[in-house]
């Protein structure tokens, strides 16, 4: 089986997009990749910890789409130099350092992982 290395995926990630905001944290994910999608998103991590999958959202063209409503029937796209936003409710993140970790299952490559760490945007 192919497998994308960390060091790869974790271009996905927009450096300084973690930001505090009304309903939690979010950040942004821009593919420079190539066009790829997701039959299963799975928990996000902070600093070491799992959070709760049903807290987990992502935003893209406007509409917001729990990580529980991704299926091989409804798979999560990310089609190339788009970006979309990653939402998680009901928590907001302290100043400092934050390690985000993120993991999806892809047809034909399994499960793949990364992990960044950023500082709290205060713009």
């Amino acid at each position: 089986m192919i497998t994308v290395p960390p060091f790869l995926l974790k271009r996905l990630y927009v450096k300084g997009s973690l930001r505090n905001n009304e309903q939690g944290f979010q950040f942004q994910l821009k593919n420079t990749l190539g066009s790829g999608y997701g039959n299963e998103l799975l928990p996000l991590t902070l600093d070491g910890k799992e959070l709760p999958k049903e807290n987990s959202y992502f935003i893209s063209d406007g509409e917001e789409i729990p990580f529980t409503a991704v299926s091989k029937e409804r798979p999560f796209t990310l089609g190339m130099n788009k970006t979309l936003t990653v939402l998680f409710k009901g928590m907001t993140l302290s100043e400092g350092p934050h390690k985000i970790g993120m993991s999806f299952i892809a047809e034909g490559l399994g499960k793949l992982s990364f992990e960044v760490t950023d500082l709290v945007s205060s713009d």
